[in-house]
């Protein structure tokens, strides 16, 4: 029996689970709700636009993008048409290799990001830093930093 106890979380520990995942989800809707109300760009717009900014050359092949961030390559695929379509980006043939193809981030998506930058930025600032303490967010990291390398051994694995 006290081998079942350490295989689940107790109550407290469902408790403090709970509230992180619901808290974490209603973080999400409303950044997702204002970015969309303010200009126009889903989280996954954002997204793309923030990966392809930063990149070298502001392009990157699929599977790099979907790598950065975080979705299966499918998924991208549909939503790179969805953007392609608005003219936020487009795909242009591999310099090297025919049968691939590069995501380059056009003139409008720049310009799309860049005004809804600040807004967002602005959200983040009201809805996640302000209400912290400089210990509460630094303790806020070290949970996340403990989390992502938790993760990533068990993809590595």
């Amino acid at each position: 029996m006290a081998e079942r106890r350490k295989a689940v979380p107790t109550a407290e520990e469902l408790w403090i689970w709970r509230g992180f995942i619901e808290t974490m989800d209603a973080l999400r809707s409303e950044l997702a709700s204002r970015l969309e109300r303010e200009s126009s760009l889903s989280p996954g717009d954002y997204a793309v636009l923030l990966a392809l900014r930063e990149a070298g050359g502001r392009r990157l092949r699929p599977f790099e993008l979907a790598a950065r961030i975080g979705w299966q390559r499918s998924r991208l695929s549909h939503h790179i048409g969805r953007m392609e379509r608005r003219g936020l980006i487009r795909r242009e043939a591999y310099a090297t290799d025919s049968r691939g193809a590069e995501v380059v981030l056009t003139s409008e998506g720049a310009e799309a990001f860049r005004s809804a930058s600040l807004p967002h930025l602005r959200a983040v600032r009201e809805l996640f830093v302000d209400p912290l303490t400089p210990e509460q967010l630094a303790a806020a990291d070290r949970i996340a930093a403990t989390l992502r390398t938790r993760l990533q051994r068990l993809r590595d694995t």
